[in-house]
């Protein structure tokens, strides 16, 4: 292991929040002295199986752990997925089927692993040791922690002053994410700056059970392609990581430019003094702000898709976006012949240009929607053979008729 100093500079870099920081640096002093990994906890509740750049800040960061030598665990919430947790939420989460978490978590897996190196990653599910307790353990375990401190939780306080309900199995949450840094004896647990509750929770608990409490690693919330509301699939400003080359670099190259740094810093693989340079050159002027672009989209669609789609899409967007030219792999639909108006807005969505008929509603009003290169204010249109249908600058469709 490099000098425990050394490995704090590298660490620090881009987190929100490390608590405590003195404690954290005793930690990497003796986990260097001992020539002993320190266990580096993630725990993830597979409720929604698709990552998106947003989540990858926190295996980013995860990453670098792994490469200093330490272990990283992913906890799969298998158990507490199936109770439902409110964490910024205004009401509770629907639980979800033992079929639902065990799909979800094998997504999740899959994908984490093109970060993380999976032969130096150990995955656990906290029903190993959850679902054994005793309803005498469970009470035990509820009696560590109070009322009133579980309602400074800002969703339960918001929750508890407006009269909404909050189960009593809620608290109980916070409980179990706390009783996981117990079973697996973290040393660091990491989570975004909307889980600082339930983290702190780990460290109370782990000190109520006689162990060195952990730390606590929290890394800032990722802001879409919309440069304003947080990352998020629901919201359609994201990219996701498993998404084709093509739809993830046209994405890269709307990042808003004053979050270039922001998306250098979190969603990269360069190393410290490479983004500083990148980010230097940026505001020097020594690169064009549309190449630095081109270069962050390049890098991150390498990173999930080789350097080889990389610079497919790199190729693919300069011909259809700088010289305003149709791709050359359109995708076809083949349909029957019709002789009635389509309803578009219906049709764009099952054929996967829009993700619902409310977005490609939006999408027709905004003059997103073209027809063979023209935009198209209408919604029902009489669909013909060789007809291609465009949604935005990177989605195409055409229209093949049967005979």
């Amino acid at each position: 292991m490099i000098s425990a100093e050394e490995q704090l500079r590298i660490i620090k870099h881009g987190v929100s929040e490390l608590i405590p920081e003195d404690g954290f640096k005793k930690k990497l002093e003796t986990a260097v002295r001992e020539n002993k990994p320190l266990i580096i906890k993630l725990g993830l509740d597979p409720t929604a199986p698709d990552i998106h750049l947003g989540h990858t800040v926190v295996l980013r960061k995860l990453k670098v752990f792994q490469d200093l030598g330490h272990q990283i665990v992913i906890l799969i919430g298998d158990f507490t997925a199936r109770i439902g947790d409110p964490t910024g939420k205004s009401v509770t989460r629907p639980p979800l089927s033992a079929e639902d978490v065990e799909r979800n978590a094998a997504t999740y897996k899959e994908q984490i692993f093109r970060i993380l190196d999976p032969n130096k990653t150990i995955v656990r599910y906290n029903s190993e040791w959850l679902s054994t307790l005793s309803f005498e353990d469970v009470l035990k375990l509820a009696g560590k922690y109070t009322v009133a401190r579980m309602l400074e939780r800002e969703d339960f306080h918001k929750r508890y002053t407006e009269g909404r309900p909050i189960g009593v199995h809620e608290f109980m949450y916070p409980l179990m994410q706390g009783y996981d840094s117990v079973s697996l004896q973290a040393d660091v647990e990491f989570g975004g700056t909307d889980q600082t509750f339930n983290l702190l929770m780990g460290r109370h608990l782990q000190e109520e059970y006689g162990q060195e409490p952990q730390t606590i690693i929290t890394m800032p919330i990722l802001e879409g392609l919309d440069g304003v509301q947080k990352m998020s699939k629901s919201l359609g400003n994201y990219i996701g990581i498993s998404e084709a080359p093509n739809d993830m670099y046209g994405k890269a190259m709307s990042i808003p430019d004053e979050l270039m740094e922001r998306y250098i810093t979190f969603v990269s693989a360069y190393s410290i003094d490479e983004q500083d340079a990148f980010i230097q050159d940026i505001k020097t002027g020594a690169i064009h702000p549309r190449d630095a672009k081109m270069k962050l989209a390049h890098h991150i669609v390498s990173l999930y898709h080789g350097s080889e789609a990389a610079d497919g899409a790199q190729e693919q967007f300069v011909t259809v976006f700088q010289k305003r030219a149709l791709p050359s792999d359109i995708p076809e639909h083949s349909m029957a012949i019709t002789t009635e108006p389509t309803f578009i807005p219906q049709f764009l969505t099952d054929v996967g240009l829009t993700a619902s008929n409310g977005e490609a509603r939006r999408s027709i009003k905004a003059g997103a929607f073209k027809i063979n290169g023209e935009k198209c204010n209408l919604e029902n249109v009489q669909l013909e053979d060789g007809m291609i249908l465009q949604v935005g600058k990177r989605k195409f469709i055409k229209i093949v008729f049967e005979n």
